[in-house]
């Protein structure tokens, strides 16, 4: 312990091995303690440093060169003789421990330092001297050096005693502040290169702007081009007035360098890019146009007969100077969009191809499905960043005429969110009254589309808005006869997968009963577009055999190599096998696929207490659930009417199943099926493997007409059916049945259950089905 004059410092640290000039008069003292102050408050430790000599300081005071010995911890204060205030001072001179985490930590701030200095931009001089200091507490203390640091983290420095606590914290303050240099100079770099960008870009620019000038091609070219495309557009009045507003704008800009001069480019270019004066010569003959539609499409008679009398009234209109009425005369005048509505694979794309062939008019497709913005139909505004028109603008400049065919393909999958709902948008589209006077958001200018034939496609009616389906007329497509899907297959998906596989029409034959079986064994559809695949396969392979040279043209096909492309039959007409016991019944159904065939069955489960209550299973929708729940109801309330024992609905449960359980499955026409199927358990009376039926039921026992006949017909002909049970009501939807199924298959009309299940059961009295 010693006593030393105390010297406060302001806004000073002083480490020991530092020299220090301060205006100071030590006195006859050799040593002092020199302590930072920080705020007006001392800190803990101080500096023990030696008096080197006295100077004369300029202006004629007194001062004295002070060199850091040690640390020094301050004591007890008290005054000395001479008024001065001293202290008592524990000495602590660096204790430096031999070990390795001081050598390395020792390394990692020489590695430290030397990279702030190279960021600064040191000559070497500073890294020298440096490299000269060995003590690891000097080096530490070299930070003092540093006027980047505050005098708070430098006294935090001088206060640690320990050796290596004061490297590791010395290294963590030069890390921060290395990182700080790191990010200026990054920052530095980037504007410097910015800059640099911007002047050799400001430089080419000028150059480019020269060479246009000699080429005839500044801004005043690129003004007087737009204005000669403008005058050529043919636009109506009204949007020549914009075209020219904006060029005018453009002109003001004095040149393209600016990004609202890029955008009003980009907006002239899309109103030039619209085909307003452009008309395609169209042929409205109905005789050609049911030419070019016999030829490309087999059967569909309903479906061509529509097309044909919608292009003969537009003829008619046309000659005779009525297409130019007003908008409500438009709307009397039966201008309704044609929607074609069926199941996949039946055409309904492909006889829109072929109405734009029959007239002459262009083809534009516009896919609709999963389509969930409204901006899709009118486009964006045009503040909006990356803004484009609609999909019925970029339609009309993808076919070059303002009166092309535009088919609306799956508008049945048409959603709505947040973004807004596309279908209240094609509800401008699709209204004669509306359309000549279309406004996209984007190009902010009346269109007119009445010129546009417009053709939609759906596959179910049941998602198609209400004020939507308004707008349209609908045109069936229900599928196809056994022997449509045959003429189909010859005339035209064969010749087309034969030239898809390379062959040529004389080498491969495949005879129209193997495609009969094709049809039969392979195929359970509504459309041809899984015949079509299947026979692709057969000509696939067929193709691969005769490249190979396992055989040689011209090829006919039989039934073994059939089987050896296709493999096995995948479709098999089950109704005799699976109605052969009591309690199965089979029903007819329409689904997003075309019509197709379902079993019920229903069993008897003796529980003790039971009151003949109802188990329902297979995915079944509200309204079929209560479908069996009146099935049941009337045949309970009419056991003894048709030979049921009443016993028979005390202590059991009757369980009703529909088969493919993972298909969702609802609608009411399968209540005289569930009814049959539940007598049929009950009498032990089969059902007629024949027999296929379908519609609603009511507690009276009456039968009451569905929907889809013509589909549920085909669908029943297909699966060899050969006696269909329908409601009385449901006679005239018999015309629409084509006439091959009406050959083949017998149609019960029937008013009530009784005569239903005389039709439907067998007549002879099986063994009963004991239940339990």
């Amino acid at each position: 312990m010693t006593t030393l004059p105390l010297i406060p410092l302001d806004d000073v640290v002083v480490f020991p091995t530092m020299d220090v000039t301060l205006p100071v008069d030590p006195g006859d003292d050799e040593r002092v303690l020199l302590v930072p102050r920080v705020e007006g408050e001392y800190a803990a430790v101080g500096t023990i440093a030696r008096v080197k000599r006295k100077v004369r300081l300029p202006g004629g005071g007194t001062g004295a060169m002070f060199e850091g010995i040690a640390r020094g911890v301050a004591g007890a204060a008290q005054t000395g003789p001479t008024g001065d205030l001293r202290v008592t001072v524990e000495e602590h001179p660096d204790e430096v421990p031999v070990d390795g985490r001081t050598r390395e930590l020792t390394r990692t701030l020489r590695a430290t330092i030397d990279e702030i200095l190279s960021a600064r931009g040191d000559d070497g001089s500073v890294q020298a001297v440096l490299r000269a200091i060995k003590d690891p507490g000097a080096l530490a203390d070299s930070v003092g050096y540093d006027p980047e640091l505050t005098v708070e983290q430098k006294v935090e420095i001088l206060a640690t005693l320990d050796v290596t606590e004061r490297l590791e914290k010395t290294i963590e303050l030069l890390q921060e502040r290395l990182s700080d240099l790191q990010l200026r100079q990054k920052i530095r770099e980037g504007v410097e290169s910015g800059a640099q960008k911007q002047q050799r870009e400001y430089l080419l620019r000028k150059q480019m702007d020269s060479i246009r000038h000699e080429l005839g091609d500044d801004d005043a070219s690129v003004v007087e081009e737009y204005r000669e495309k403008i005058e050529a557009a043919g636009m109506p009045e009204a949007v020549r007035e914009q075209a020219d507003k904006e060029l005018g704008r453009f002109e003001r800009m004095g040149g393209e360098g600016s990004g609202e001069a890029q955008m009003i480019r980009n907006y002239l270019d899309w109103l030039l890019a619209v085909p307003w004066g452009e008309r395609s010569e169209e042929n409205l003959d109905p005789v050609h146009a049911r030419a070019t539609l016999d030829g490309d499409h087999f059967g569909l008679e309903d479906v061509k007969d529509r097309i044909v009398e919608f292009l003969a009234v537009k003829k008619l209109r046309a000659d005779r100077g009525l297409d130019d009425e007003s908008a409500s005369d438009r709307r009397r005048g039966g201008g309704s969009i044609l929607t074609l509505v069926g199941p996949p694979g039946t055409g309904k794309t492909s006889i829109g191809e072929s109405v734009a062939k029959a007239t002459g008019r262009e083809f534009v497709r516009i896919a609709l499905g999963g389509v969930r913005d409204e901006a899709e139909i009118r486009g964006h505004r045009r503040t909006y960043i990356g803004a484009l028109p609609g999909r019925l603008v970029r339609a009309l400049r993808d076919a070059k005429t303002m009166n092309p065919v535009i088919l609306l393909d799956e508008v049945d999958k048409v959603g709505a969110d947040h973004r807004g709902d596309p279908s209240a948008a094609l509800l401008e589209v699709l209204d004669p009254a509306q359309n000549h006077s279309f406004r996209d958001h984007y190009l902010d200018v009346e269109i007119d589309l009445s010129q546009v034939l417009f053709l939609a496609t759906a596959n179910s009616l049941d998602t198609i808005p209400g004020p939507l389906l308004d707008r349209m007329e609908i045109i069936p497509f229900d599928g196809y006869t056994v022997a449509e899907k045959r003429a189909i297959a010859r005339d035209h998906l064969v010749p087309r997968q034969r030239k898809a596989n390379g062959l040529r029409d004389d080498e491969v034959v495949v005879p129209e009963e193997l495609l009969g079986l094709i049809v039969d064994e392979y195929t359970r559809e509504a459309g041809v577009r899984q015949l079509e695949r299947t026979v692709g396969k057969l000509l696939r392979k067929t193709a691969t055999s005769i490249a190979s040279g396992k055989d040689e043209a011209p090829v006919t096909v039989d039934l073994d190599r059939v089987r050896d492309a296709l493999g096995r039959q995948k479709v098999f007409h089950e109704s005799a096998a699976r109605t052969a016991v009591p309690g199965v019944a089979t029903g007819l159904a329409v689904t997003g696929a075309g019509g197709d065939v379902l079993f019920i069955e229903a069993t008897r489960v003796p529980v003790p207490g039971s009151k003949g209550s109802l188990v329902l299973t297979g995915q079944l929708g509200d309204v079929m659930k209560e479908s069996a729940r009146i099935a049941l109801s009337w045949v309970r309330a009419n056991a003894e009417k048709v030979g049921i024992d009443p016993a028979k609905f005390e202590d059991a449960e009757f369980h009703v199943h529909v088969p493919a359980g993972a298909i969702p499955k609802d609608g009411p026409s399968a209540g005289i099926t569930m009814v049959t199927a539940l007598v049929s358990l009950l009498t032990g009376r089969p059902v007629k493997h024949t027999v296929g039926m379908t519609g609603e039921v009511t507690l009276q026992g009456r039968v009451l007409p569905i929907g889809g006949l013509k589909q549920k017909s085909l669908a029943a002909h297909a699966a060899g059916l050969t006696d269909i049970v329908i409601s009385e009501r449901n006679r005239g939807d018999l015309d629409d049945v084509p006439q091959e199924v009406k050959d083949a298959v017998t149609f019960h009309p029937s008013m009530s259950l009784d005569e239903v299940l005389e039709v439907a059961l067998e007549t002879r009295v099986a063994e009963v089905v004991k239940a339990g």
